[in-house]
C-alpha cells in the first residue's frame, strides 16, 4: 500500500512537471499572439493615415506648386497649407510607437498584460480608429487646396485659409486621443 501511495505521488509530481511545461509554452504563445495584434494595429494605423495624409498632401501640392509658379513670394504661407494634412500620420506614428513600447517590442519588458487575449483586439481596434479618423487629411487637403489658390489672388488671406483647413483636423485630433485614453487607462501602456 506504501509502495502504491508512492507511485501516486509521483505520478502526480510528474503530471504536474509536464504541465506547467505545457502552460509556459500556452502563455508564450499567447504573449506572441498579443504581440503579433499589436504589430498589424500599428500597421493598420500607418498605412491607413499614411495614405489619407499621401493623398491630401498632394492635392495641396498640385495647387501650391501652381500658385508659387506665379507668385513665388507666398511659398512659405502655402507650404504651411500644403503640410497640413501630413499630421495625421504624426498621430498614428506617436500611437504607434506607444502599442510598440507597451507590448515591449522596442525593448524593455512589456506593461500591458499580453496573456489577456483581448488586449491584441483592442489595440487593433485603436489603430483602426486613430487610422480612419486620419482618413480625415483628405478632405483638409481638399479644404488646403482652396487656401493655398486664395492666397495666390490674395496673400492676406493666408491666416484664415489655414484656419479652415485645421477644422477637418479636429476629427483626427478626437480620434487621436480617445485612442490614447484607450491605451494609457485601458491597456495600460504606462503600467
Amino acid at each position: 500500500m506504501r509502495r502504491f501511495g508512492l507511485i501516486c505521488l509521483m505520478l502526480v509530481i510528474a503530471t504536474l512537471i509536464l504541465a506547467s511545461g505545457a502552460f509556459a509554452q500556452e502563455e508564450e504563445l499567447q504573449k506572441k499572439k498579443s504581440q503579433s495584434m499589436v504589430v498589424l494595429a500599428c500597421t493598420l494605423a500607418m498605412a491607413i493615415a499614411g495614405i489619407a495624409s499621401a493623398i491630401g498632401i498632394s492635392i495641396g501640392g498640385v495647387s501650391a506648386a501652381a500658385v508659387t509658379a506665379e507668385k513665388p513670394e507666398v511659398f512659405s504661407r502655402v507650404l504651411i497649407l500644403e503640410m497640413l494634412p501630413m499630421t495625421q500620420t504624426i498621430y498614428a506614428f506617436i500611437a504607434s510607437v506607444l502599442l510598440l513600447m507597451g507590448a515591449g517590442l522596442l525593448g524593455g519588458k512589456a506593461s500591458m498584460d499580453l496573456l489577456n487575449p483581448t488586449i491584441g483586439n483592442s489595440a487593433i481596434f485603436v489603430g483602426l480608429m486613430i487610422g480612419l479618423t486620419g482618413l480625415s487629411a483628405i478632405n483638409q487637403g481638399m479644404i488646403a487646396s482652396a487656401g493655398i489658390t486664395a492666397t495666390g489672388r490674395n496673400p492676406s488671406v493666408a491666416g484664415r485659409a489655414i484656419m479652415l483647413a485645421v477644422m477637418p483636423e479636429t476629427i483626427a485630433i478626437f480620434g487621436f486621443l480617445v485612442g490614447l485614453l484607450i491605451m494609457v487607462l485601458g491597456l495600460k501602456i504606462l503600467g
